[in-house]
């Protein structure tokens, strides 16, 4: 005996990377001004900072160099009290994020999102900057890199580095909890290091990627994007209001001009 009852279809999803795929820049090294101004970082290590966010804008870090930048801010960040990284990124989200936040990217978002898509972003940046960074973005879910953390400080010890095969793993493990339909989702990315996380959706694009990056998407099939116009998120929220109100407004004036028309006509008749 079969069912009557009609079984809901499977959800659809956006995978988005962050760095250089929503925002034009490294979220982690963009806080490292505030970490500094707040005691966590020394001068050393603005200038080591410094030099990875460089190599990260022009896409020279390679595998190995993105992995010894990962075992330099495991230990960078050894010691630091969770309760004054979070602070410092709440506090200062707005100035050193919001700015940079791709156009094309919000555009993108808001047409999943009328859709019905969840939004998903993925990063490799950890947790504490990622997280609110995501819920500025009004996503549905976060997957980003998680630190051990004893008695309020972070050990070093890395419990979850949201990188490579791990992102494309995350994506199936959140498929399965929510009921997402991979074959029918979305993943979006700049890094050639992400190949398997676009190899776990059916629809994969590649966004401001590197000659060798958009070789291996034509090859492979997947539509290369650029994005190239960074707009303050909160000026871009307000846009949309404005937009919005003024379509609301229209919409009264009409709606109220069509009530007037009819009553004239039922006076007259």
């Amino acid at each position: 005996m079969t069912s009557d009852k009609a079984i809901p279809p499977a959800k659809v999803a956006a995978f988005f990377d962050l760095d250089k795929t929503i925002i034009a820049t490294s979220s982690a090294s963009a806080f490292s001004r505030p970490f500094y101004a707040g005691g966590l970082l020394s001068g050393r290590a603005i200038v080591s900072s410094a030099y990875a966010h460089f190599l990260f804008m022009v896409g020279g870090a390679n595998a190995d160099q993105t992995e010894r930048m990962r075992v330099q801010l495991s230990n960078l960040i050894t010691g630091w009290p969770v309760e004054q990284v979070s602070a410092v990124v709440s506090e200062t989200l707005h100035q050193y994020i919001d700015p940079y936040v791709y156009a094309e990217a919000l555009e993108l978002i808001e047409r999943h999102r009328d859709q019905g898509h969840d939004i998903v972003i993925v990063s490799a940046s950890g947790a504490e900057v990622v997280f609110p960074i995501a819920n500025m973005l009004e996503a549905t879910h976060a997957v980003a890199t998680r630190m051990e953390i004893v008695e309020g400080k972070y050990t070093g010890t890395i419990e979850f580095y949201a990188y490579g095969e791990n992102k494309a793993k995350a994506i199936r493990d959140l498929a399965q909890e929510h009921g997402y339909d991979l074959d029918r989702s979305f993943a979006y990315s700049d890094s050639i290091t992400d190949i398997p996380m676009l190899e776990a959706v059916g629809n994969a694009y590649t966004v401001n990627a590197d000659r060798i990056f958009r070789q291996e998407a034509q090859e492979r099939g997947w539509t290369s994007l650029v994005f190239q116009r960074p707009v303050a998120l909160r000026k871009a929220s307000m846009q949309r209001t404005t937009a919005l109100g003024i379509t609301l407004i229209a919409g009264a004036v009409t709606l109220a001009w069509l009530l007037a028309r009819h009553r004239r006509r039922r006076r007259s008749t």
